[in-house]
């Protein structure tokens, strides 16, 4: 049980870390584009930030759908206990 508790928290972790990371990433871009927009509206210089750092959210998010961490029945399953067992 121990062995499965650890498992499980560290799939949380990896999920908190992957949401943090994307938030972040969508800010920031967004105010890039605005610093941009404001600054120097006829060049365009944030998509770089944004495509090259958006590789690296998706290759962390592809990871975690590769392991099956938030994807497919296993994960399902536990979801819905997890509801379920919110509900009582």
């Amino acid at each position: 049980m121990d062995e499965e508790y650890e498992r499980a928290k560290k799939r949380v972790k990896e999920l908190k870390a992957f949401y943090s990371h994307l938030f972040i990433y969508i800010m920031v871009n967004v105010t890039l584009f605005i610093i941009n927009l404001i600054s120097t509206p006829g060049a365009w210089w944030f998509y770089w930030v944004t495509i090259f750092w958006g590789i690296g959210v998706l290759w962390q998010g592809a990871g975690l759908i590769s392991r099956n961490r938030f994807l497919g029945k296993d994960w399902e399953d536990k979801k819905i206990k997890e509801y379920m067992e919110k509900e009582k």
